[in-house]
């Protein structure tokens, strides 16, 4: 009996294979090289110059946690810490909502379904510096809105985001919001497509009203496109740059410092590596704080299915 189990196992189990799909497999080399040469060893190098003295060229004299002293006792870099949080739970929020919102929308079946997705998905096909310098002129008090509404005949109107240190952050953000909120509608939309329709019947026999079904039934069937539309938004707050630089240049002053501005600054202009080196790799410990308990929910939670 025993004999006939290994036997059945043996026959069960998938014979090994090396030479399978060879070809794909070669191809798929060069693409691996670069990856670990270019992504895994710059990131490492990045990381250990982090912790040494270099300036203009890198330099191997190690000094300690003395750049991440200085990098965190500095006021810039603490401002565009706070600026990158506000801009994040902002971000965050406002694109989830307003694009699961125009998603639903447009789930209904409405007339010219495909026009009104191309309007709202044309803005992520424009770079940022683009987006930056359309927003700069419409938030600009002397040609945009606050212009348009004194015309109007509210002379004491007030709407100048951009040149005020309080709220600047806040003007960047409606750009980003514009721009980033019609590739989430999309994902959203693919996610409910994905619903079956017998699901939207029985809650109408039910007599479930509209918005329970999409909070308590559908929200939580699309788990998947939501846990992916997060990293893509996670993602592209950590590395926003282009509209910050678009739009103030990261002021007035430093109001608007965002930490990848900070990098490149500190990197190309005060021609100080380690410096940057600390930066970037705080910027590479946020990312990982996003991407690992992403990783855990969609392939932990398969495993222990």
């Amino acid at each position: 009996m025993n004999h006939q189990i290994t036997h059945k196992g043996a026959q069960g189990r998938r014979p090994f294979r090396p030479l399978r799909n060879l070809n794909a497999k070669i191809a798929a080399i060069p693409m691996i090289l670069t990856a670990m040469v270019v992504f895994v060893g710059g990131t490492i190098w990045t990381v250990v110059y982090s912790f040494t003295n270099s300036r203009l060229l890198p330099r191997e004299q190690f000094v300690g946690l003395k750049q991440y002293e200085r990098l965190w006792g500095t006021s810039r870099w603490q401002v565009s810490i706070e600026n990158l949080l506000i801009f994040g739970v902002c971000s965050l929020v406002l694109s989830l909502v307003i694009g699961f919102v125009l998603a639903a929308l447009l789930d209904q079946k409405i007339r010219f379904e495909d026009t009104f997705r191309t309007i709202f998905l044309y803005p992520f096909a424009m770079s940022f510096i683009v987006t930056g310098l359309v927003w700069q002129w419409i938030l600009n008090p002397r040609l945009g809105v606050q212009n348009v509404v004194r015309d109007l005949g509210w002379d004491s109107f007030v709407f100048d985001p951009l040149n005020n240190a309080d709220i600047a952050i806040y003007g960047i953000l409606i750009a980003a919001i514009w721009q980033g909120t019609g590739f989430i509608m999309c994902l959203m939309l693919a996610g409910l497509r994905g619903i079956d329709e017998d699901i939207w019947k029985a809650a109408r026999v039910d007599g479930i009203p509209a918005w329970k079904t999409y909070i308590f039934i559908v929200i939580p069937m699309m788990r998947p496109v939501f846990i992916t539309t997060l990293v893509i938004i996670a993602a592209g707050i950590v590395k926003v740059y282009d509209l910050v630089v678009a739009q103030t240049s990261g002021g007035p002053g430093i109001a608007s410092e965002v930490p990848a501005k900070y990098v490149y600054e500190k990197m190309f202009q005060s021609q100080n590596l380690a410096q940057g080196f600390a930066a970037s790799t705080m910027m590479l410990l946020a990312v990982l704080i996003v991407l690992i308990p992403w990783a855990y929910l969609e392939f932990g939670g398969r495993r222990r299915d």
